[in-house]
């Protein structure tokens, strides 16, 4: 699979036949997170993911029908095949595209996948020191990394 980020709740898709983006909510379950070391925010969508499954349910005015939308996917297509959520669906991709029954196939398309980076101990592991010191001369990485640290007298790890 080339570089290609999953959608989770949260992302942001638009219709080629709306005026307005609305949000992914992710209903047909609750276990798969991605990215979310609480598990809370970020519900891996999937094509199992149909039906009024936005926010808002609606991309503003349908310029097929000429009045206000009703948001609703009974299809997902490009998605990713090798991997089968708890709920029975694939994961949806960055470059998947939703069928409506209104505007027809691939019409809903994903803006933005929904995650967002966050720095974690694992970036601090990887990060060039001399290049991070160039950045931020006051803080030392290798400083940063190093365990059991003191801080007037209060030991973190």
């Amino acid at each position: 699979m080339a570089e290609k980020h999953l959608v989770v709740q949260g992302a942001i898709c638009m219709c080629n036949f709306g005026t307005i983006p609305d949000t992914l909510k992710v209903l047909t379950h609750q276990k798969e997170y991605v990215n979310d070391g609480k598990g809370v925010k970020k519900m891996i969508a999937s094509t199992m993911d149909l039906g009024p499954t936005f926010e808002k349910n609606t991309f503003g005015i349908c310029t097929k029908i000429r009045g206000t939308c009703a948001a609703s996917v009974v299809e997902w297509k490009d998605f990713y095949k090798e991997i089968v959520l708890s709920n029975g669906g694939q994961v949806l991709l960055e470059d998947s595209v939703g069928t409506c029954p209104i505007g027809g196939s691939g019409c809903i398309r994903i803006v933005h996948h929904g995650q967002f980076a966050e720095m974690g101990m694992q970036n601090f592991k990887q990060a060039k020191p001399d290049v991070q010191n160039l950045l931020n001369p006051v803080a030392d990485i290798n400083d940063m990394l190093k365990k059991n640290r003191t801080h007037d007298g209060l030991i973190t790890s």
